[in-house]
């Protein structure tokens, strides 16, 4: 390319007068961070739902950290980019925050996932979350899960975590049935029911629940409930306590608790230096 050089021409220009393509005489272009491109794949793989923001979480957890801007240029270039699941139209409407609880238990949201397993047997998923640390309470699933199982759970629940001051439900017959009424009255919680065509009341179940669909039912072919219900406790155990969480910095929801219970303080193991949210919003 001495033409370049010596008549002032540009390279593309130059290769156009020769009639060649310029990409057979520009130097390719040599992969730099070859350990990070790898170990960026390597999460990519186990967890194809990750976007560069939470990969360059795990990273900085084993001691790799780097500008936000290069991360991206590595995540693009290893074409590890997440594909957006196109879903059904939804009606828009008002969308008015819900105050978000500045203490574990203060809140719990629950819910219902619908799923199969087998040759296409229905399966129920009943998910409690705590909305102040995000963290699953728990995850029941059954072909069928009524009123009386509904309650029978929520006492096996508060044995572990404590009685939460509030529950947040959808108006389904589970939840209005005769035996949750009862179990209300009995265990002392306060219940709010959203009303009714207005999922994003309950916004921190659906949220928990399209992370869940999302990042673990539609990646499992169940074969079994059996099946089903140990890769749901896998994903609850790694949502806990491995999973980096937007609303806590890239902390997980168990640590956000423990530094509930020890006031906040910052530490290496990713717990979170500041409270898990604001009295104006989320954190």
């Amino acid at each position: 390319m001495k033409a370049v050089a010596v008549h002032g021409l540009s390279q593309r220009r130059a290769c156009t007068l020769v009639g060649i393509d310029p990409k057979t005489v520009r130097k390719a272009d040599t992969s730099d961070n070859a350990d990070i491109r790898a170990r960026m794949k390597s999460i990519a793989e186990q967890r194809r739902r990750f976007g560069y923001r939470r990969i360059g979480l795990m990273l900085e957890r084993e001691g790799i950290k780097m500008n936000p801007k290069k991360l991206f240029r590595l995540y693009t270039e290893e074409r590890l980019t997440v594909r957006k699941r196109r879903g059904r139209k939804r009606a828009l409407g008002t969308r008015n925050p819900m105050p978000v609880p500045v203490a574990p238990n203060a809140r719990w949201s629950i819910d219902f996932v619908s799923d199969t397993f087998g040759p296409s047997r229905r399966l129920r998923i009943l998910a409690v979350v705590d909305d102040c640390t995000r963290e699953s309470i728990g995850m029941v699933a059954d072909t069928s899960i009524g009123g009386h199982r509904v309650a029978r759970e929520l006492d096996a629940m508060i044995r572990v975590y404590g009685k939460p001051a509030c529950m947040v439900s959808d108006n389904g017959t589970e939840f209005t049935s005769r035996a949750l009424l009862e179990w209300q009255t009995r265990a002392g919680v306060a219940w709010h029911y959203i009303d009714p065509g207005k999922p994003q009341q309950n916004a921190f179940a659906e949220s928990f629940n399209g992370r869940l669909r999302d990042e673990c039912l539609n990646e499992t072919a169940f074969e079994s409930l059996a099946h089903a219900r140990k890769i749901l406790a896998l994903w609850r155990h790694d949502y806990n306590h491995v999973r980096p969480h937007s609303a806590h910095s890239g902390a997980t929801p168990a640590s956000a608790r423990a530094g509930a219970a020890d006031g906040w303080p910052g530490s290496p193991d990713g717990r979170s230096s500041r409270p898990l949210a604001s009295k104006s919003g989320s954190g």
